[in-house]
């Protein structure tokens, strides 16, 4: 039996909502991390025959010094096992530009690490397996051929382990500049191997029909949208039949409470506290119109939920009004700002895409240009 720990989408340096620990991180950056490291314990004591992570490893092509830092460290830890780890890189850590190099790179060094980022299709190769290693592609155009590359060089007498950063159907999208979606009529390819470790999508979960192909999930959660508890890491064994098993860590919770305006003051007594230690809770106030809207101040709610890491309150109007309004705007991304105006203002489908799409690529390029502090 091969046995193999599959994880992705770790996102290390991802930072949000401008809580310092008493480090001087990140609250929600040092989450990243320490779910990172519960990874790196579980895989020490597993001691599988291989590892392998399917992209964006980092939130950022250009990550901090601290991330970089960390992850190294990290991956130090398990030199002493001489596990074979195989890293692709993810739309988040391939550089939009040719002027970055990627910093997949710099893992390149360590012993047992073979990292997959020069944007085409690798396969690292052991006595007993093959992993065929197609790293994110910014041009859509070179994939066809890539997977061509891939079916030539499937092995009859060895096991064959693909391993994707992509969307395996539209459901799969996560609506980031640069992501992918596998053509549809090339997925007979998965039937010719005997697993699909695919990185991406945040949930953990079988893909379709196919019985074989899985998303491990990510580590964390990258936005507040985001309620599942499905976060850790996949153990595949490869015997006579394929056996998949999911495995979760311990993540910060995260708590949404839903108030009806109408009975506001009862029902925020009414809320269940007792589980909102450092959780991060969204309040969702129901059925407002503008007057109850004026008496009801986020801070009160936010010295209520005091003991709570960060409280986001959000304001539903009644069905007569006629938008819905998140007060928290600081949540909003000037992108967003910018993509909503070309969905309200540009009417013709093909101009409103085309300007989405340059929206995105701009502030991908900024985001890469500015380092991190």
């Amino acid at each position: 039996m091969i046995k193999i720990v599959h994880f992705s989408d770790t996102h290390l340096g991802f930072s949000d909502l401008d809580v310092i620990n008493q480090d001087g991180i990140n609250s929600r950056e040092a989450d990243f991390y320490k779910a990172f490291s519960d990874v790196i314990d579980a895989i020490i004591k597993i001691k599988p025959n291989y590892i392998i992570h399917t992209g964006d490893l980092f939130h950022r092509a250009s990550p901090s010094n601290r991330a970089i830092t960390f992850a190294l460290k990290e991956f130090k830890r398990l030199e002493h096992l001489k596990i074979p780890l195989i890293i692709i890189a993810g739309n988040h850590s391939t550089p939009k530009t040719h002027s970055s190099s990627p910093i997949l790179e710099a893992l390149s060094t360590i012993d047992n690490i073979y990292p997959i980022f020069l944007q085409k299709y690798e396969a690292v190769e052991f006595e007993d397996i093959i992993f065929h290693a197609l790293p994110h592609i910014n041009d859509e155009r070179l994939i066809e051929q890539e997977l061509d590359n891939i079916e030539q060089n499937i092995s009859n007498s060895k096991k064959n382990i693909l391993m994707m950063h992509s969307s395996v159907g539209a459901y799969y999208l996560m609506h980031e500049f640069g992501e992918w979606v596998y053509p549809k009529n090339r997925e007979y390819l998965f039937e010719k191997m005997d697993y699909v470790a695919l990185g991406h999508w945040h949930g953990f979960g079988a893909v379709g029909k196919h019985s074989n192909v899985y998303y491990s999930g990510s580590t964390e959660r990258t936005s507040s949208s985001d309620k599942r508890d499905d976060k850790g890491y996949v153990i595949v064994e490869l015997d006579k039949e394929l056996k998949v098993s999911h495995h979760r860590i311990d993540l910060r919770k995260s708590l949404t409470f839903n108030i009806d305006a109408s009975n506001y003051k009862e029902e925020l007594e009414a809320l269940d506290k007792g589980d909102i230690k450092g959780a991060l809770v969204e309040v969702v106030i129901k059925n407002l119109d503008s007057s109850l809207s004026i008496d009801i101040k986020n801070s009160d709610i936010q010295d209520y939920f005091q003991d709570a890491l960060y409280v986001k309150v959000k304001r539903e109007f009644k069905q007569n009004s006629s938008e819905l309004i998140d007060e928290n705007i600081e949540s909003i991304s000037l992108e967003g700002h910018f993509i909503a105006h070309i969905q309200g203002s540009i009417k013709d489908r093909v101009e409103q895409t085309r300007l989405i799409d340059k929206t995105k690529e701009l502030f991908a390029y900024i985001q890469e240009s500015d380092s991190d502090s």
